[in-house]
């Protein structure tokens, strides 16, 4: 290499090097707004709290079921975090998500290109028709690196991990979502199976009844119209029974597949009727600002924003030019064993642009999409905070007043279960007539369905108040994902 190459090569190499430490000094330009955590008007405290108050603490709301002292519930709903597959899906998305940012963070660093080739052939020179066959030979490696002058490969990063942080926070919602569903599908279970019990018993006490007046028929000292109406009122009660027989069973089908196990599988486990898990003397639910940060559906849509404004920097960025520092470097010859030599090298390094001049309106356009769908965000964000907090007053004054209901339901039962007993020893002795009785048996089986339907529905209102309050998740089990890579 004679002294002018080399002089060449040194005010090119230096030429290239000025070019790309000018362009870092400025790379600190990322165009396209600035996303900012978004601010929700809420309400200073709930309407319907009531006796319900207080902060409740993490570990409350993220395994709220445990309070419920229900091993089978817990066992139940342990199993399902580990084998549903909505959940199981929702962490596939977790980790398509993080492999799509590692796709954009790619673009923030260089490229090469390695290749190789052989050739045989015979190029005939024009006066040597008769040219020698010969062998050809060739290596190179090509290098690109595209400055992200104006931000737009950092805002695309930027997208990406906003949608990261989208299916992590739908993972956590998918949980709240399951956690909440098995434990709703159990609580109506032992409610079915419960009022199954006092059905059963029912029918029996209205069977004996029954019994006793075809005796007395038999005696003569009732008419046919006593036994029939005894009869009806068997009849009525067993045609009951079947119907709730059938509600537990699909609950029992629900849970199954909320496990991740085929219908039937859980039937051996949960067909013994059990008590029904008993809620909470007080439920703290601490205040509606809580909410924002608690609610994974409201943490998703505060990420979508997030991602729909990087976004726009992203369209924003076509508008500029875009600039690249290329390199190759690539060796040429006929013989294998000497190809890698300076005499056959061949090289290429300089800087070079890109500038989409003429588009007919294609970039802005792409940016006005783009600040629509940010605005359309806007919007999903705020009405998923007022679902949020209807989901919560809706749960709090259901829960309320299931309580007040409760007193009067437990003492119908008693004066029915006294009224009973009354007009059946009245009936036995001739001192009143058949309807009492029936009237009176008739309201014990309302009553005690009833209470067993309020003893349900305000542990299932307790279930809907932790779902409202994004309860069901933490840090552990929103990144389970993770510890199974």
């Amino acid at each position: 290499m004679d002294n002018y190459e080399k002089v060449t090569i040194k005010h090119k190499l230096i030429l290239t090097v000025t070019l790309f430490f000018c362009v870092l000094a400025i790379a600190g330009c990322t165009v396209g707004p600035d996303y900012h955590r978004q601010d929700a008007n809420v309400p200073l405290s709930w309407t319907g709290a009531g006796q319900i108050k207080g902060t409740p603490s993490y570990s409350e709301l993220a395994h709220w079921w445990t309070g419920f002292n229900d091993p089978n519930l817990t066992s139940l709903v342990e199993r399902a975090i580990n084998t549903n597959l909505d959940l199981l899906q929702a962490q596939v998305r977790m980790r398509q998500a993080r492999a799509a940012r590692g796709i954009a963070a790619g673009g923030l660093w260089p490229t090469a290109d390695a290749s190789g080739s052989y050739t045989r052939g015979r190029i005939p020179i024009l006066g040597n028709p008769d040219a020698p066959t010969r062998n050809l030979f060739q290596t190179g490696l090509d290098a690109t690196w595209e400055l992200d002058v104006f931000g737009g490969v950092r805002r695309s990063v930027e997208a990406a991990d906003a949608d990261v942080q989208f299916a992590v926070e739908d993972h956590r919602d998918v949980l709240v979502t399951l956690v909440s569903e098995v434990a709703l599908n159990y609580i109506e279970l032992r409610g079915f199976q419960q009022e199954i019990v006092i059905g059963r018993n029912n029918l029996e006490a209205q069977q004996k009844t029954a019994e006793l007046t075809r005796k007395k028929f038999q005696g003569g000292l009732v008419g046919a119209l006593d036994v029939s109406n005894a009869d009806a009122q068997v009849a009525t009660t067993a045609s009951q029974i079947p119907a709730l027989e059938t509600s537990a069973q699909q609950r029992i089908y629900n849970l199954s597949v909320l496990l991740g196990l085929e219908p039937a599988a859980l039937l051996a486990e949960l067909s013994l009727p059990s008590s029904i898990p008993a809620n909470l003397p007080e439920v703290p639910v601490g205040i509606p600002s809580d909410l924002l940060r608690r609610r994974p559906d409201i943490r998703r849509a505060e990420a979508q924003i997030h991602s729909a404004t990087a976004r726009i920097g992203v369209a924003a960025a076509d508008l500029f030019p875009k600039f690249s520092l290329t390199g190759s470097l690539s060796f040429q010859n006929d013989q294998l064993h000497s190809l890698i030599n300076r005499q056959n090298r061949f090289w290429t390094v300089g800087p070079a642009v890109d500038w989409q001049i003429f588009t007919a309106g294609r970039i802005s356009s792409n940016i006005e999409l783009q600040k629509a769908l940010q605005q359309e965000s806007l919007l999903a964000y705020q009405k998923t905070v007022l679902t949020a907090l209807q989901d919560v007053e809706n749960a709090l004054v259901a829960y309320a007043k299931q309580h007040e209901r409760r007193k009067n339901l437990a003492d119908a039962v008693a004066a029915n279960r006294k009224a009973v007993v009354l007009a059946t020893q009245l009936y036995t002795q001739g001192q009143t007539d058949f309807l009492n009785v029936l009237d009176a048996q008739r309201s014990l089986f309302v009553s005690e369905d009833s209470l067993v339907q309020n003893t349900c529905n305000l542990s299932t209102d307790l279930v809907a108040l932790y779902k409202a309050l994004g309860g069901g998740w933490d840090s552990d089990t929103s990144d389970i994902d993770r510890q199974k890579q």
